[in-house]
């Protein structure tokens, strides 16, 4: 679970936590696998030189600053960046030292659109693009497993919100809130 339950509101539940899509950490992949080869094959070219210890020192504190830069810290970010779905609103995080979001309450989307690339429908993935009743613009989920399952688990809750708003036994309730819990006007 992405979002921890003491974050949850009285009543609200967990429908749905994602992350991007693993595609995002092929280039990762290929640098791992690239910094391997180059740093077996430098390695074993370097036996035969005068400054074998140096050299080697040198060969294996790049290829870990390659891997700790170019494969560890993008891994990272890829672990700390979610999405979580629930009941009331959408909640993004991101961050693995410094922890940012953004919250879009359910009540106050309205839009929600995406968008699927070639490589996208390849892999099985989209771009949701949210707006909400704010001066923001729209919130890109970028990468998105399931992009079109998503959307309809997403429309479905605007809509289900919305139909609840519209019961009358909903309306007298709410009203009654806004003017200090009384339900008089």
């Amino acid at each position: 679970m992405a979002l921890s339950r003491k974050l949850l509101t009285e009543g609200e539940r967990e429908v749905l936590s994602i992350r991007t899509h693993v595609k995002v950490l092929t280039g990762s992949a290929m640098v791992l696998i690239v910094t391997c080869a180059a740093t077996g094959f430098l390695l074993a070219v370097s036996r035969n030189t005068s400054v074998v210890g140096p050299l080697r020192i040198l060969i294996g504190v790049l290829a870990v600053a390659v891997f700790v830069f170019l494969v560890l810290l993008p891994f990272g970010k890829w672990l700390a960046h979610t999405y979580t779905i629930t009941n009331r609103r959408l909640v993004e995080q991101r961050g693995i030292l410094t922890r940012t979001g953004r919250v879009i309450p359910w009540n106050r989307v309205n839009d929600i659109a995406f968008e699927k690339s070639l490589l996208d429908r390849i892999f099985g993935c989209g771009t949701l693009i949210i707006h909400d009743a704010s001066e923001q613009s729209g919130l890109r989920l970028r990468d998105v497993p399931r992009v079109a399952e998503v959307h309809r688990t997403l429309t479905g809750l605007v809509f289900d919100l919305g139909s609840r708003r519209d019961r009358p036994e909903d309306a007298t309730e709410r009203d009654g809130q806004e003017h200090g819990g009384l339900g008089t006007r």
